[in-house]
Formats: C-alpha cells, sequence, structure tokens
C-alpha cells in the first residue's frame, strides 16, 4: 500500500508517497514553509503541498511540537516558527481544505524513531530510543515500535526536553544553540555564518576547542539519558536530526550502542507512514 505523507518543519514541508511493500520513498515536493506567516497562509502552503499526493485513502502528517496530534490543534508559541498557529485547529482545517476524512498527525521525533524501527538503525528492536537534535532535542522511547509516553519508566510525556541537567533546562546544555553559544564563549568570538555543522569539521581537522564543545555537549546528553535507558530497559539509541552528523567525533561519550540514521531525510516519512498503517 502506497502512504501519502507530509513532513513539516520550520523552514519546509516535503509531501512524498511511502511504500509499504519495501519502504521506498518517493518525494513529489519540498518546498519551502513560510512558517510565520497567517495560519491561513501557513494552511493554504500545507494545502498545496498535499494536493501533489494521491489522497484518497487519507494522511498522515509528521510535524514538530508543541502539537496535540489527538486533536489537530498547535500550540506553538515562542518557537521562532508557528506562532500564528497558536491555538489552531489544523486538522480541522486542513480536513476542509482537502475533502479528507482522515488525517493521521504524529510528532516528527516519534516518526524519527518509528521509521528507524521500521526500516533503519534500530530496525526491530523490543527497545529502543530516537533522539533528533537541531534547534532543540526530540525523543522517542519506543516498546515494540510502540511510542511509550506515560509511567516511570520515561521522561515526562516521553519529552527528555522536559528534564533539565545541573540545575538547567537540557537544551541549555545540548541543542545547535547551545553548541554555538559555548563555541564562542570558548573562542571569545561570534561568526554569524558558522553552523554545527562547520563545528564538526573544525573539530575533523584538529580544532580542539571545536572538539571539546561537542564532547561537552553530548556529554550531557549521554548523562542526561543514561537514567532513562536504564529503567525502560533500552538495549540501543539511533541519533537523528542535523547534529547527527558529528557522531563520528562524540560516538565515545556513550556508553551503550549507539547509531547515527542513514536516512536522515526519509526516517520520519517511514515512520508517519508505518504508524498511519498501524493505526487504521
Amino acid at each position: 500500500m502506497d502512504v501519502p505523507v507530509l513532513e513539516v518543519g520550520g523552514s519546509h514541508v516535503t509531501a512524498a508517497v511511502v511504500s509499504s511493500d519495501t519502504w521506498a520513498v518517493d518525494v513529489v515536493e519540498r518546498a519551502d514553509l513560510e512558517s510565520q506567516l497567517a495560519a491561513e497562509i501557513v494552511l493554504g502552503q500545507l494545502a498545496t503541498a498535499a494536493r501533489k499526493l494521491p489522497l484518497a485513502k487519507g494522511l498522515a502528517v509528521a510535524l514538530p511540537g508543541p502539537f496535540d496530534v489527538a486533536t489537530g490543534i498547535a500550540w506553538y508559541r515562542g518557537q521562532g516558527k508557528f506562532d500564528q498557529l497558536y491555538g489552531y485547529n489544523v486538522g480541522e482545517s486542513l480536513r476542509d481544505l482537502l475533502d479528507l476524512d482522515e488525517i493521521l498527525f504524529m510528532n516528527d521525533a516519534e516518526a524519527f524513531a518509528v521509521g528507524e524501527w521500521t526500516a533503519g538503525q534500530v530496525r526491530g528492536i523490543d527497545r529502543c530510543v530516537g533522539v533528533t537534535i537541531g534547534t532543540g532535542i526530540g525523543t522517542a522511547f519506543l516498546a515494540d515500535g510502540w511510542v511509550v509516553r506515560e509511567g516511570e519508566t520515561v521522561p515526562p510525556g516521553g519529552e527528555l526536553y522536559k528534564t533539565s541537567y545541573d540545575g538547567k533546562p537540557l537544551e541549555d546544555s545540548i541543542s545547535a544553540r547551545a553548541i554555538l553559544r559555548a563555541y564562542f564563549d570558548r573562542t571569545g568570538s561570534e561568526e554569524p555564518e558558522i553552523g554545527v555543522k562547520e563545528i564538526a569539521e573544525r573539530a575533523r581537522g584538529g580544532a580542539e576547542d571545536a572538539r571539546d564543545v561537542l564532547l561537552d555537549a553530548f556529554g550531557v546528553l549521554a548523562a542526561a539519558l543514561k537514567p532513562w535507558l536504564e529503567r525502560f530497559g533500552v538495549t540501543k539509541v539511533v541519533l537523528g536530526g542535523s547534529i547527527s552528523g558529528a557522531f563520528d567525533i562524540i560516538r565515545e561519550v556513550f556508553d551503550v550502542e549507539v547509531a547515527a540514521t542513514k536516512d536522515t531525510e526519509h526516517s520520519a516519512l517511514i515512520g508517519a507512514a508505518a504508524h498511519y498503517l498501524r493505526s487504521r
């Protein structure tokens, strides 16, 4: 069965068809998304992308939080994206715009983890965790491929970013902005065009400051994850997001089996499709 999927980011929307036979992904369109414009404009852009897909049987949508996937209501505020959607019923609006009865939403970090469980680095593993790192941290704790959000064995809501480390919100230590800030503090200069990718390249080139910043940040992640991995009985962790490209540098900070995704572009699309099929 082919599943139409939208993967929504802060600056783009990807429309794709995922085959459940092979988990192959056919990207139909990747379009810019003006996420800070009025809600009606943003929804119109999403609908335009979705209309390029075969929608007869419904639509799966992976998107960032805070978003209530059950009701389809967005709760973005101060995120630098989708602020005009706060309190907006995205699900109802998209169903009306697309004349669809069935739209299934999924958190993008959870979609990534389920995609990796379905066809990636943690395929078929009973207890695993997916971690995405970019502007923030996304986590998903999976038991037999199903997301676990409640109980004493996972962080609140299954979301590690809601925890703290050393008296500070975790994302103050491990996120793109935290790594950049630590690097600028350490080097005493700010370079407007530098990102985590460039810091990783400098670390590979022998720059100790760059290497130390990455090791410190991921060391915090490893320490913050450790008690939850033990409680949940995790046997493998998969890293995704833009920062996963630094995995070769920071692998040493983890004392559990960890892998970086081999498919940064498609894992969330596959996960949203797999969740859609399992939820029918």
